[in-house]
């Protein structure tokens, strides 16, 4: 009884960090550049059970036409330990285009990131929602440099204040060459990506390290892309969570009650 109560915990406590991902996809449904996450679930590894004091022997119960598993006692089947999420993947998949008009926005259609300048290092984003701060420097909403290709800050002259970028990220200003875009994906793919807020990722440290190289990807500018997150889809899981999460509420309760019936009627001394 007790393996029943915890393994009905863990599917309690499965369903609740699915619900967890799933919330904070629908709240970053209009983040620009968001990529939903998906949590993966898996069992623990189940526990292989057999017959205790089985007088029957092998002849009895395993052997059939001359043919015998052995000696050990027969095998009742496997008993699942419970749930537990395995991983939290992200989905990668291409996001929809809104196009703004702004000159300063940017999406990425296809592979890459673009390159930003933080406190903690270089850091890569697909939010293309960008600005043209004091300096002259071209900057994210959060007041970060964006860097081109040889990672360095990208600055505009304040006299061009019109100014272009090529699908390959080129940017010219007044007609004049001003840098490129820092478009860059990694040999390990999205695989050594991990997100850390902000809709900005790190690279994995990984051995040799992960060096940016130029993305397949293209740029368009005056668009920005959505997140890839589909509301009707995450409430669609959230009612399906929230069963499997009561199914799994009711089989503790319905534990709980048989471990009251054995302490306090079956195990009653008259």
């Amino acid at each position: 009884m007790w393996r029943g109560l915890y393994t009905a915990a863990t599917g309690m406590i499965t369903e609740t960090k699915r619900t967890d991902t799933i919330a904070n996809n629908l709240a970053n449904a209009n983040t620009t550049g968001y990529k939903r996450d998906d949590a993966v679930t898996s069992d623990f590894e189940p526990m292989l059970l057999r017959r205790i004091n089985d007088k029957s022997g092998s002849q009895d119960v395993t052997s059939f036409r001359g043919f015998s598993l052995g000696t050990k006692a027969p095998v009742v089947g496997e008993l699942g330990l419970g749930a537990q999420v395995a991983d939290i993947v992200t989905d990668y998949s291409q996001g929809s285009m809104q196009s703004t008009g702004n000159p300063l926005d940017f999406a990425i259609q296809g592979d890459g990131y673009f390159r930003i300048a933080t406190a903690r290092g270089e850091r890569y984003t697909r939010d293309g929602n960008f600005y043209r701060d004091a300096r002259s420097h071209l900057v994210t909403v959060n007041g970060e440099d964006v860097l081109d290709d040889a990672g360095m800050a990208i600055i505009i002259p304040e006299e061009n204040a019109d100014f272009s970028v090529s699908s390959s990220g080129n940017i010219t200003a007044g007609g004049i060459a001003v840098a490129r875009l820092g478009l860059v994906s990694f040999q390990g793919g999205n695989d050594v990506m991990i997100k850390e807020g902000n809709s900005q990722y790190r690279v994995a440290v990984t051995n040799p390290p992960q060096r940016p190289q130029t993305a397949a990807g293209s740029i368009l500018q005056g668009a920005l892309e959505r997140s890839n997150t589909e509301i009707v889809s995450e409430m669609v899981n959230m009612i399906a969570n929230y069963r499997s999460y009561e199914a799994s509420s009711k089989a503790v309760v319905t534990q709980d009650t048989l471990l009251d019936k054995a302490v306090n009627e079956v195990g009653r001394i008259s």
